[in-house]
């Protein structure tokens, strides 16, 4: 999953509660793995992290 944050509908609005900023320094791309992405959304599902907030135009 390539996590682009230049082409988020919902930037910048949602970039305060989004996990890639919790995670990283505002960066303009994030490729996850699969199993990463997956362990993100068992953290965030936990509260332990905000959720993924990237909304793809198109």
């Amino acid at each position: 999953m390539l996590i682009d944050c230049e082409a988020c509908t919902v930037r910048p609005a949602a970039c305060s509660d989004c996990v890639v900023t919790f995670l990283t320094v505002p960066v303009r791309a994030v490729d996850l793995v699969e199993e990463e992405r997956a362990a993100l959304e068992v953290l965030a599902a936990s509260g332990l992290v905000p959720p993924l907030r990237l909304r793809r135009t198109g």
